[in-house]
């Protein structure tokens, strides 16, 4: 799954920095969590996509690049976007 999402978000978004992390591991036993991971992600990600955009806007871009794996499979993706330059 991080592969998958790492793969659509290079299509989407070109970004200059994408990491994924499975943080599956720490949410064991809580809602959404299910035998196997790959439920609960972290994105950081810095793309030109996200210049002039809100927070909303960006966080939008990311939930529509991932809708798919968002349905199936994915319960959480915290989100940290920014564009080139922003700390």
């Amino acid at each position: 799954m991080a592969e998958r999402i790492t793969n659509k978000l290079e299509q989407a978004l070109s970004p200059e920095r994408l990491n994924v992390i499975d943080e599956s591991h720490q949410h064991h036993g809580h809602g959404g969590w299910r035998e196997g991971g790959e439920t609960h992600f972290r994105v950081d990600i810095v793309s030109e996509a996200f210049a002039g955009k809100s927070r909303l806007e960006r966080h939008r871009l990311v939930n529509t690049a991932l809708a798919q794996e968002l349905a199936e499979r994915v319960h959480a993706l915290a989100i940290v976007a920014r564009a080139p330059g922003e700390r």
